[in-house]
């Protein structure tokens, strides 16, 4: 099974290996996906992240403070670097929501019955049985990759600025993070792989030991002056391949 759908401003593609498969837990990750957009976007004036930011929700749901948690948890880890709260900026938790809610998606087709498959939520990966062959894109030529990867129950996540431009900051400063071209992660959740990858590309060249230090993590890296700098476990494959 393969399906692919515009959520959150990006795309987001399953695909199932599971012979059989029902339609209907598919349905349920895209309504998650959407119930997520509608409640955190800080780009909907009505969703509960901006209400709050405007001190109209004395009281956050247990979702919203779950994420909450988690800003403050690598707020403290980079000694500020990462902040959801910008000064001169509202709220905005999409650094981590992102791969929060999509590892949330997967538990509930893992929970349906999904053995292997893959999800790509705008370039981030989880990779659920295996192996899966990933790739990852150069930082500066959009039909080139930089590497290739095998993952099997691992999740993979890349900040950079080829996409949005210069949109990480570091909060210690105010402006944007230039340390590095990309920063791609490898843990064993999207939650922790997406939200290493953004934090660190805050921290700027800092980030890549980091990030490396962290438990279950592993990192690929290109910095500023082009240079490449891998963690010993990050798991190349032995050939090149395509993205899944």
């Amino acid at each position: 099974m393969r399906r692919v759908e515009q959520v959150m401003g990006f795309p987001v593609s399953v695909r199932i290996d599971d012979e059989g498969f029902p339609e209907a837990p598919v349905d349920g990750f895209f309504a998650w996906l959407r119930e997520v957009d509608a409640r955190f976007s800080p780009f909907r004036p009505d969703s509960e992240v901006s209400r709050l930011d405007r001190g109209e929700v004395p009281d956050p749901g247990p979702a919203l403070r779950e994420v909450l948690a988690l800003c403050e948890e690598y707020r403290i880890a980079t000694g500020g670097a990462f902040d959801v709260r910008l000064p001169g900026r509202g709220l905005d938790p999409c650094a981590v929501v992102k791969g929060w809610s999509v590892q949330k998606g997967a538990e509930l087709l893992s929970a349906a019955g999904a053995r292997r498959f893959c999800l790509n939520a705008g370039g981030d990966v989880i990779a659920s049985g295996g192996p899966w062959r990933v790739g990852v894109r150069h930082p500066e030529h959009a039909d080139r990759l930089c590497t290739v990867l095998d993952l099997t129950d691992r999740a993979v996540a890349t900040s950079a600025r080829y996409e949005r431009g210069d949109h990480i900051f570091d909060a210690r400063t105010g402006r944007p993070a230039t340390g590095l071209l990309s920063m791609t992660v490898v843990a064993p959740t999207l939650t922790e792989a997406d939200t290493v990858a953004t934090a660190a590309f805050a921290l700027g060249a800092q980030g890549v030991e980091w990030a490396a230090a962290r438990e279950n993590c592993e990192v690929f890296a290109v910095d500023a002056a082009r240079r490449v700098r891998r963690s010993p476990g990050f798991p190349v494959a032995g050939a090149q391949g395509v993205a899944a």
